[in-house]
């Protein structure tokens, strides 16, 4: 429920602890963030963006799914989405409340034992 929560009331966080994961600390949650809420202020649909990332996050963890369905999963339930990527991470043990700073990145590497990626999780993302 908090992620849910935090997907829907702030978006723009949630993106950016994602984002922040995906590319391994080089791109900061305040940057993607703020990356986030311009494109959804110009667009109206921030989604053009961050199904980008669902792609990411499939291809990182070698999970099914084709790019198309990522694009329309964000651009027609944005928040759904956000909510999905972010517990998905979570599960595969990433600490995301230490993933939006720089240093995050790297506590999440030393937590999983040095680990660039996560353990396998049999029962992951599957739409």
């Amino acid at each position: 429920m908090k992620t849910c929560c935090m997907a829907c009331l702030c978006p723009c966080i949630a993106f950016g602890r994602i984002s922040e994961i995906l590319d391994k600390g080089s791109t900061s949650c305040g940057a993607s963030g703020a990356r986030y809420i311009l494109i959804m202020c110009i667009t109206g649909f921030p989604g053009l963006y961050s199904c980008f990332y669902r792609s990411k996050l499939r291809k990182q963890y070698r999970l099914k799914g084709g790019c198309c369905g990522d694009c329309m999963r964000h651009l027609y339930c944005e928040i759904c989405a956000l909510t999905q990527e972010y517990r998905e991470l979570q599960n595969r043990g990433l600490d995301m409340s230490i993933g939006y700073i720089y240093a995050g990145w790297h506590a999440n590497v030393e937590k999983n034992q040095g680990l660039a990626m996560a353990p396998v999780v049999e029962k992951g993302m599957s739409k």
